[in-house]
């Protein structure tokens, strides 16, 4: 290698005589020579775009091409999210709606939904009023016994009476006495079931709870039994019933003497004797009696173990 091309460092021969020109203060230019690139054309070929690694020519504004693809990739994902988003709400919308909906047309359909749990309260409220009042009666009375009782001469006279009326009471509750009173009359209907035994049982102890104070059943054939404490019932052939031993055939009729709207409301509770025996196929009718008569007859009970206590 020459001199002059050990100098330049790049393997080309130094030009000769090159005019430099001039700095800013009028000295050579300190930059070393460049070669002029018309001179060197013959020796060292244009630069062009360089190839890529897979030898294909990138074209002219490729990159620009690439870059518009990227962008509409990026801009189609975008559009892909917010197409399934749209979707996913589009979905939940329509399933609240239908939810509401749903609500709407079943609480439509049960207008008694709203009405049935304060009538019920309103029914058990009657009922504990009723009760109390009677409660409060009876306390009166034995408050008014006792002053009577201790009042003197008009003493014995009142122990009389008192021990008349208890007499009468108890006469009435154990079935020895007839009685009459403002009540109810119950009749039971069978349907595509007989009127079972436990049916009648548990309008008994409904009408009991209720403050019913006499009662009697009779049959279809106008035979009646007295209801006490004791009384009992049995499911009989032919839908008929066994009530204290006495056969009686439908329809079923109780008469009880109390107070008619609170007896009333005992027996027509959401699911209580009205809508059991309904539900079976059959009909409860109530009717109202300003007097009711229980006429029937029970015969004294012989006690043979309980004593009263002296």
């Amino acid at each position: 290698m020459s001199e002059e091309q050990t100098e330049t460092g790049t393997g080309w021969p130094k030009p000769a005589d090159p005019a430099r020109p001039a700095g800013p203060g009028g000295e050579p230019d300190p930059r070393p020579d460049a070669p002029d690139p018309d001179e060197l054309s013959p020796l060292v070929p244009r630069t062009e775009p360089a190839e890529d690694e897979t030898g294909a020519e990138p074209a002219e504004g490729a990159a620009a091409v690439s870059s518009g693809d990227g962008a509409a990739a990026s801009a189609a994902a975008g559009r892909s999210r917010v197409s399934t988003a749209s979707v996913m709400i589009a979905a939940l919308l329509a399933l609240l709606g239908f939810t509401l909906v749903v609500q709407l047309r079943t609480t439509s359909t049960d207008p008694t939904a709203g009405v049935t749990r304060q009538e019920d309260l309103v029914r058990i409220l009657s009922d504990l009023d009723a009760r109390e009042n009677r409660l409060r009666q009876d306390i009166a009375g034995l408050e008014e016994s006792q002053r009577q009782l201790r009042s003197g001469e008009q003493g014995r006279q009142a122990a009389l009476d008192e021990a008349t009326r208890r007499a009468d009471e108890l006469g009435i509750l154990a079935g020895t006495l007839p009685a009459t009173g403002p009540g109810l009359a119950v009749r039971f209907e069978s349907g595509a079931k007989p009127i079972s035994a436990t049916r009648v049982l548990d309008a008994v102890q409904e009408l009991r709870g209720a403050g019913g104070e006499a009662m009697q059943i009779s049959g279809g054939d106008r035979a009646s039994v007295r209801i006490i404490a004791s009384t009992y019932f049995l499911d009989g052939e032919n839908g008929s019933l066994v009530v204290d031993g006495r056969r009686l055939t439908g329809p079923f009729t109780i008469t009880v003497i109390g107070d008619p709207a609170t007896m009333r409301t005992a027996l027509n509770i959401p699911g209580g004797v009205v809508a059991s025996v309904q539900g079976d196929g059959g009909n409860v009718i109530v009717e109202d009696r300003e007097a009711a008569e229980v006429s029937a007859l029970h015969a004294p009970i012989k006690l043979e173990h309980a004593r009263p206590v002296s």
